[in-house]
């Protein structure tokens, strides 16, 4: 009888609401979507300005916009699970040819396309919240924090309403974004499995603020550090210890966001380096308190996640090659310096030592291709010089005597050509650089990877999710060749960063 009683007690005391279908009933509520989203190099030689962005096309809108990347679908999807929210896709860019092989973005890029966003926000409002799927590494000439700019030109436009946004794990981020904006969700993984994951949590997160649930307190902190990407896969400790360090403060306590940005060493900007931003639901003190943890646990690894050395082109070439012939093939190269897609170190000096059976996956060079076009097509001999010319660290052009085995369309490609040449070797040609993560790629150019010893790719970690983690690579080396994107940072000649930052600098 007391049970029956209490549970009466339970149901009167419940707030009243509205109900329609057994659903609670809340006020419609709309949100504005973007995405402008750039890694820059910003050692690369090429800027990035409005025809390398529209080069695929001019900017998007609508639908198009709300279908278009992982953090944008896994936020649509989260969204529409609930009623009355309506999304509208604001204008924004498609991705710039080359990807993070270019350089500075131009202030005229820059304007036009955070410009569109603004005006669509100003002229299909009013919003009840904006989100946008931003990278966090964007340089741009003239503006020292491109990400917290978009920010405040999108604050202008919607006054006191939510603004979250998610980000790459290789963000240079600092205080600036939070200061301007309500939540930041980065990806903790490397590969970026969670990507959709982050933006179905940023879509939670931003729905709870909008309906007054949570209130936004932060925390953001630089530890001081900065590590080269190839250092930063989260496959391995100690990245992969710090980012379980971050899930198990979200586990732990209630309402808690904890993003770590481990950087984008090749950007030369001044918020360059890792970042923790911690969000609550109105805690300040531990908002404070988690970032403090995280920070000085990422210092007190800075040794071992960012003064690594990885060996040089010869004597990687030398080690790969061994592993070859001991039978661990295909064994993997990650050429993870060439930031151009150009250089030609490991193709001349996997020749050089001797190698056989090898791939290089991939070279860009257009003139290439555009001479292989006007000596012949597929099963003709060519001569061609194939790279070593985009920037001061591509090395020198290899001159290959070869048959080509390909010359077609690939992906977003026009014209991609395989030369086969000397003891069954190959090299993928395209016409800017092409990140191999899967070996999707020699499946439709024709190429068995089973016939491959040794596949060297222009990668730096994410190239794992298909030749490590699948288990199809008997061994892989990193090497440190000559590059836009080295494992020693000392090697660059940086301008804008800070002065105190391991292990560029003096401090320990």
């Amino acid at each position: 009888m007391k049970e029956r009683v209490v549970a009466v007690m339970f149901v009167l005391a419940l707030p009243c609401v509205a109900w329609t279908g057994g659903a609670q009933k809340l006020k419609p509520v709309k949100i504005g979507v973007a995405t402008f989203s750039h890694e820059t190099c910003t050692f690369c030689p090429r800027p990035t300005g409005v025809a390398e962005w529209e080069f695929y096309g001019p900017p998007v809108r609508g639908e198009s916009v709300l279908e278009s990347g992982p953090y944008i679908r896994g936020f649509v999807s989260q969204v529409r699970e609930f009623e009355d929210v309506e999304l509208v896709g604001l204008m924004s860019p498609r991705g710039a040819v080359g990807g993070s092989s270019g350089s500075w973005i131009t202030a005229e890029a820059f304007d036009k396309y955070t410009g569109g966003i603004v005006k669509d926000l100003e002229e299909k409002g009013p919003f009840d919240g904006v989100f946008l799927a931003l990278h966090g590494a964007m340089a741009v000439t003239g503006v020292p924090r491109p990400e917290a700019e978009i920010a405040r030109r999108v604050r202008r436009a919607v006054g006191d309403i939510p603004i979250v946004a998610t980000f790459d794990l290789h963000g240079n981020e600092d205080e600036e974004f939070l200061a301007v904006a309500d939540g930041a969700f980065t990806v903790k993984r490397y590969p970026h499995y969670d990507a959709r994951l982050q933006g179905e949590r940023a879509a939670r997160y931003l729905l709870r603020v909008i309906r007054g649930t949570y209130k936004p307190t932060t925390a953001t902190r630089k530890p001081g550090v900065i590590t080269p990407s190839v250092y930063q896969g989260t496959g391995v400790s100690p990245a992969r210890d710090i980012m379980e360090r971050a899930r198990r403060w979200e586990c732990r306590r209630l309402d808690v966001y904890v993003s770590v940005f481990f950087g984008f060493a090749y950007a030369d900007v001044p918020d360059v380096g890792a970042t923790v931003s911690v969000m609550t639901n109105d805690d300040q003190a531990l908002a404070d308190e988690i970032a403090d943890d995280m920070a000085a646990y990422i210092w007190r690894v800075r040794a071992e996640f960012a003064g690594r050395k990885l060996p040089k082109t010869d004597e990687g070439v030398a080690m790969a090659i061994a592993a070859a012939r001991a039978g661990k093939t295909p064994v993997v190269i990650a050429d993870h310096a060439d930031r151009t897609g150009n250089s030609t170190h490991i193709l001349e000096a996997l020749i050089r030592q001797e190698a056989g059976n090898f791939c290089i996956a991939t070279i860009a060079d257009k003139k290439c291709l555009d001479t292989i076009v006007s000596q012949g097509t597929v099963g003709d001999s060519v001569t061609v010089d194939v790279g070593g010319y985009a920037d001061r660290y591509a090395g020198s052009p290899v001159s290959i005597e070869g048959t080509v085995e390909y010359l077609g369309e690939y992906g977003r490609f026009d014209t991609v050509a395989v030369l086969h040449f000397g003891d069954n070797n190959r090299v993928i040609v395209t016409p800017t650089l092409h990140q191999v993560t899967t070996p999707e790629i020699f499946d439709s150019l024709g190429i068995d990877i089973g016939e491959c010893d040794i596949i060297s790719l222009k990668s730096r970690v994410h190239f794992r999710r298909g030749f490590h983690e699948t288990g199809l690579a008997g061994a892989i080396f990193e090497i440190d060749t000559p590059g836009l994107g080295p494992a020693d940072l000392t090697t660059l000649e940086y301008k804008n960063v800070p002065k105190d930052l391991y292990p560029i600098s003096k401090k320990e």
